[in-house]
């Protein structure tokens, strides 16, 4: 039988599903170099040879795509608080309240007390508050879809939300369907190192001096459509907010210098998933409806299977919605369907990252530049005065031509 190994880290997403499935205990996820999890079999006398781990992978075991029948809306919370709060329109959090409701439990991508983005569980409608809004760092997973599987096997209703990888991860590791598993995948433009997170922890903390309490990587301090990062410390006060052109951990993360070697070539950018949801933004909402553009957040919501549908009939009494079909929601969509392009500087960054503060890292690698401070300037002014999102249309308008 064959243990498993990576030997291209193409092969490997880090979901986790292997260590979790592992009956002896014996693989572990392990960071490399560039911050990233692999496994690894740490004691091969315990390994029994049973090849559970390679059985469970969802890139060994990729499935292959098929058309089926799909809904697609556009959806915003009826709660404009849960919306303001929400990277998009508060689809999620619909879904995850009813989840609740209905005695369940909710598995999602949160900070814990180091900052970390890490999976874990929620059982009450407050705590869903930590899954709301990006976090641009791939989660550890750890031992939740082994969590998970124990919930389902009691019979709880359970929603377990991550990156398609992760989805597919935790299907794997399954081997089998349960009625009471709701699955939902965040569209994902690639998913960033953690040692490259935990380097622009440091630099922010060297800069501010004070302790950091929380960071939203899409917050709408100018909007909707022009992504900020807000930090916040003690009694929620603002510490930085900077839009998605100025700010350093945002440049990086958009120039795909940090992601994950398999992000670049990603087995899992397909429209037809295996999950019962899917979702993701809608900044072009104006595209489909005038009555919703208002700039305050729209997620685009892919529903994949029947379980999914009677979910959404369940919720929609919370949520203003429209129906669009499937095609036309996901058209033009490239992080859908499209891996990204390696930054050629990539193993550079990555190498000096092991020497430089992060200080030096980022400011070398994304330094505040004449032509940044006045493209902020622009940004600021056009977010300001009102204009931002006709101007971004405009600009978009041009660059198709």
């Amino acid at each position: 039988m064959t243990l498993i190994k990576i030997v291209d880290k193409v092969e490997c997403c880090g979901c986790g599903s292997c260590a979790n499935a592992c009956p002896s205990r014996c693989v572990k996820m392990k960071e490399d170099e560039e911050g990233f999890l692999y496994p690894i079999v740490d004691d091969f006398d315990k390994c029994i040879r049973c090849n559970i781990c390679s059985k469970v992978c969802p890139v060994k075991n990729l499935k292959k795509e098929e058309p089926f029948v799909q809904k697609g809306y556009l959806v915003q919370h009826c709660d404009e608080q849960i919306r303001k709060e929400s990277t998009a329109g508060g689809a999620f959090t619909a879904i995850a309240q009813y989840v609740i409701e209905c005695g369940g439990i909710v598995f999602g991508a949160a900070y814990d007390d180091q900052l970390q983005v890490v999976h874990m569980a929620a059982e009450d409608i407050e705590s869903l508050k930590k899954f709301r809004n990006s976090k641009y760092v791939q989660s550890n997973t750890k031992y939740t879809y082994r969590e998970a599987e124990q919930y389902l096997k009691e019979g709880r209703l359970v929603c377990y939300s991550g990156t398609p990888c992760q989805i597919e991860g935790l299907k794997a590791y399954l081997r089998r369907e349960y009625d009471n598993l709701i699955t939902v995948d965040v569209v994902c433009h690639a998913v960033p190192s953690p040692l490259i997170w935990n380097k622009y922890l440091e630099m922010q903390k060297e800069k501010l001096g004070k302790k950091i309490a929380n960071i939203r990587f899409r917050d709408k301090y100018y909007g909707y459509k022009y992504s900020a990062m807000v930090i916040t410390g003690e009694n929620n006060q603002e510490l930085y907010a900077r839009g998605v052109d100025s700010d350093q951990m945002l440049r990086a993360f958009f120039s795909n210098i940090c992601d994950r070697p398999s992000c670049y070539n990603c087995s899992f950018k397909k429209r037809y998933r295996v999950s019962d949801f899917t979702i993701w933004d809608c900044f072009t909402v104006y595209n489909f409806s005038k009555e919703l553009d208002d700039d305050k957040g729209t997620t685009r919501v892919l529903i994949h299977s029947s379980k999914g549908q009677e979910v959404f009939e369940k919720i929609k009494s919370r949520l203003r919605y429209l129906e669009v079909s499937p095609g036309k929601l996901t058209d033009g969509v490239k992080e859908m369907f499209q891996s990204v392009d390696m930054n050629p500087k990539r193993q550079q960054f990555f190498s000096d990252a092991k020497t430089k503060s992060g200080k030096e890292l980022f400011e070398e690698y994304f330094p505040c530049s004449m032509k940044v401070v006045a493209e902020r300037f622009i940004r600021v002014f056009c977010a300001k005065t009102g204009i931002y999102s006709a101007m971004k249309r405009v600009y978009k308008s041009i660059v198709k031509k």
